[in-house]
């Protein structure tokens, strides 16, 4: 019986056709152009499809390279924030360190007589005592410092050591109320005795007959009565000059000149006698005082 449909060209013969239509078809474009104009619309319409297919990728290396650089600069910029703090705290030490050399040079080039013995000394604590004007400071016994010592600033007289343990020392300042001080009149040599009167007030200057010469603007510097303190250092500027005429005698008020509030460095000074290690009383103060003008 013989099928109805006839069977078809063979797999083989397919294949063979195929292969000679396509090699017609490369010969024919590769030498007359045939299908270049095809090809061009073909490119045309698929390129749209190319950057579809590419913009996911760029998309993502953008903004893999975006978070890499924002990553990096926020590297660096925390890294320069630390390097500028580092950078502004040098510079304020760097312009402590220039206030401290120039207060050092002034404390060490302050004493009247360069042979005398003195060290540099620092105030590390303030006594807390309302009836009491002392202060403490960093040298002790190990240093030498005694009893009585004389301690000074860069601008004058401030006080005696009244305590002296292994490391630290107390220093009784002149404006403390149980100490008197006697000193000069720079202008002429006229000796009276600077009572402490509290660290918030000026100096007053007792038992001065009406006629005393003594004038506001005066420099009042150490007599070295006593032994306690080498005569020359300055001590206050007379700052008011009153008259009491009831009671016949002049009101003289005196500024210290070393700034007793704001001590920070200090020298202490070792002088050839040490027996004044007690501070100088005000009544004791008095005494010497008329001592010398017998004297006188």
């Amino acid at each position: 019986m013989k099928p109805i449909f006839s069977r078809g060209p063979s797999l083989q013969i397919r294949l063979i056709l195929a292969v000679l239509v396509a090699l017609g078809v490369i010969i024919a474009d590769s030498r007359l152009g045939t299908f270049s104009q095809i090809r061009t619309y073909m490119d045309t319409a698929v390129s749209p499809f190319y950057f579809i297919s590419h913009g996911p990728r760029e998309l993502r290396d953008s903004v893999s390279q975006t978070r890499a650089a924002r990553d990096q600069l926020e590297l660096e910029n925390r890294a320069l924030r630390q390097e500028l703090l580092l950078k502004n705290s040098d510079l304020l030490m760097l312009g402590q360190y220039k206030q401290e050399n120039a207060r050092l040079r002034e404390l060490l080039g302050s004493p009247l007589r360069q042979d005398e013995q003195k060290m540099v000394t620092q105030v590390i604590s303030t006594v807390n005592d309302p009836y009491s004007d002392q202060v403490v400071i960093d040298k002790g016994s190990v240093n030498g410092v005694y009893e009585g010592q004389p301690v000074i600033s860069d601008k004058g007289v401030v006080g005696q050591v009244v305590a002296v343990a292994k490391l630290t020392s107390r220093v009784l300042l002149i404006c403390d109320a149980t100490h008197a001080l006697p000193i000069q009149v720079l202008r002429n040599d006229i000796r009276v005795i600077a009572a402490g009167n509290g660290c918030t007030d000026d100096h007053p200057l007792e038992h001065l007959r009406a006629n005393t010469d003594i004038r506001v603007r005066d420099v009042l510097v150490t007599s070295g009565l006593g032994g306690r303190f080498p005569e020359g250092y300055p001590v206050a500027v007379v700052s008011s000059v009153k008259l009491d005429t009831q009671r016949a005698y002049t009101v003289i008020q005196a500024r210290p000149t070393a700034g007793l509030q704001r001590l920070r460095y200090l020298l202490l000074l070792w002088g050839a006698d040490r027996n004044g290690a007690n501070p100088l009383t005000p009544e004791a103060g008095h005494r010497e005082a008329e001592a010398a003008r017998r004297r006188r």
